[in-house]
């Protein structure tokens, strides 16, 4: 016989009001962090279909709704407290610690592709279920995502549950914006008494940085942060950028390369390695791989989640240090 179902502590729904005979508008239900639900849509139109018609709009004001905003949030994060490059099971992981716990800091999390979640969104060779190795369980627990527990593992039914819900909880906390589809072409730099630091990233939007070989004149933008988190991914063709680029700048000697895959060696390394490579710059997840020459763990996914978790508390032990010191 298998072992019992872990089911995270269950969570509070609205419940559907009572139809009446009177057109009622909505209730709405405070879900934290400024969003809000209704709780019914029985009764709004009544089921009469036919009828139905959406507010009149002009299209200048859809338009400005989003510039105007957009344009808001990228002088609000011109000037961050931690950016955090990626936004995979790692990057994730960490913003999410990072928000619940200090609330007061403005952290911005840098995207290349249009949809946040990196490799998370499936399992293993395009498969559904997500596998995460004891601990990592306690974090599964903590956002509210339910599993089967087989022992030495838990098993998420499908891998785009554990990613919506993480991104869901990172998206509506109001001190982090996900700039998605904008990609980091290089790191800030100021000299230190340790040759140099990372005081911030250089960003352009995705599509303008994979045309850098055939148009001309695409200068970047910037955003200053003193703490950077990169979570960029192994190598590949955005891969490990920050490290390969902590080569190119002769702040790091050689990458070590990614190993072959041993699961019981990779995660553990990872997650025990997870640390300020270069003042200012935290690696986590499997960028940290390229740097160390730490093995490949392959389709298990506990290591990233910890990983974050724990670039989060490196990142908050530095942060209030330099803060204490007036070292920005």
């Amino acid at each position: 016989m298998s072992p019992p179902s872990a089911v995270s502590p269950t969570q509070r729904s609205a419940e559907l009001a009572t139809p009446t005979t009177t057109k009622q508008l909505p209730v709405k239900v405070n879900l934290g962090h400024g969003g809000l639900q209704t709780d019914a849509l029985d009764g709004i139109f009544e089921g009469d279909w036919n009828s139905f018609k959406f507010d009149r709009i002009r299209e200048s004001q859809v338009s400005r709704a989003m510039t105007r905003r957009y344009f808001k949030d990228l002088d609000e994060y011109a000037e961050s407290d931690i950016v955090i490059i990626g936004a995979g099971s790692c990057g994730l992981s960490a913003a999410y610690v990072l928000g619940k716990q200090r609330p007061d800091l403005r952290i911005a999390i840098i995207e290349a592709s249009v949809s946040p979640g990196g490799g998370a969104w499936l399992g293993g060779q395009l498969f559904s279920a997500m596998v995460m190795r004891k601990p990592a369980d306690a974090f599964l627990r903590e956002i509210g995502v339910p599993y089967e527990d087989e022992g030495a593992y838990v098993v998420v039914k499908h891998a785009a549950l554990f990613t919506s819900t993480v991104l869901s909880k990172v998206l509506q906390m109001p001190n982090i914006k996900l700039f998605n589809a904008t990609c980091v072409e290089d790191l800030i730099t100021r000299p230190s008494e340790e040759g140099v630091r990372i005081a911030g990233v250089v960003t352009n939007w995705t599509l303008v940085a994979m045309h850098h070989d055939d148009q001309s004149c695409m200068d970047p933008n910037t955003i200053n942060a003193p703490l950077i988190i990169s979570t960029t991914g192994h190598d590949g063709p955005m891969g490990a950028f920050s490290v390969k680029r902590l080569v190119s700048m002769q702040r790091i000697e050689k990458l070590g390369g990614m190993r072959g895959l041993d699961m019981n060696t990779a995660e553990d390394a990872i997650v025990k390695n997870t640390r300020e490579i270069v003042p200012g710059l935290i690696v986590g997840g499997m960028e940290l791989s390229e740097v160390d020459g730490a093995n490949r763990m392959g389709p298990t996914f506990g290591a990233m989640a910890l990983s974050g978790v724990k670039a989060a508390e490196e990142a908050l032990k530095v942060f209030d240090a330099r803060k204490k010191a007036n070292d920005f």
